[in-house]
């Protein structure tokens, strides 16, 4: 060995790979809380702006109201979001809990089932913005063959704000899928390294 540095290859020096795991570990959790905090928050916010949407007009001399539940997708979709909020509050809880302590998720049955969790509550969302956005299109632009009117012409407001709580369910769909990916990523390392025929 040289003390110039000279004729020291890379693979003769000492590098501790536990504090490599450590810091991804710990940038990955952190990631994670800080996704579930504002999946969270959007998630909130788009089922305010749903369920505070009402809009009353006068139509052929008869006055209508444009409320939420008047459309079951607009419905799922906010009691979705409202799902989505209260799991993502518990798993950002379990974050903080274990970021705290310094635990780190080595339990695969626990993996799993967050795993299994954000995938359900992903879909669920995806379902639900899904069939909103199709009603909501439908209101847009109505469905000439079948003499549906644009009701988005008469109750601007009401649409205006059914779509931007929609935008924010879709920007929730998108976090749930990132955080997918970082719960997957999360239990498929546990099936790395040694083989193991224990949970």
């Amino acid at each position: 060995m040289s003390y110039l540095g000279v004729g020291v290859s890379p693979a003769n020096i000492p590098v501790n790979q536990a504090t490599d795991l450590n810091a991804i570990d710990r940038r990955v959790r952190l990631t994670e809380l800080v996704l579930r905090c504002v999946i969270c928050g959007l998630a909130v916010l788009s089922a305010l702006l749903l369920a505070t949407a009402h809009q009353v007009k006068e139509v052929f001399l008869v006055e209508k109201a444009a409320k939420y539940t008047q459309m079951k997708a607009l419905t799922f979709l906010v009691a979705a979001n409202g799902i989505v909020a209260a799991y993502s509050l518990l798993q950002a809880s379990r974050c903080i809990i274990s970021m705290v302590k310094g635990y780190v998720l080595f339990s695969k049955p626990l993996a799993w089932i967050i795993f299994s969790g954000d995938q359900l509550v992903a879909y669920l969302m995806l379902s639900a913005t899904a069939a909103a956005a199709q009603s909501a299109a439908l209101a847009k632009f109505g469905q000439t063959e079948l003499q549906w009117l644009q009701v988005c012409d008469i109750f601007g407001k009401f649409c205006n704000q059914i779509g931007e709580g929609i935008a924010s369910g879709l920007l929730v769909c998108f976090g749930m899928a990132a955080l997918s990916a970082i719960s997957a990523f999360s239990l498929f390392r546990l099936y790395g390294g040694k083989k193991s025929t224990k949970w």
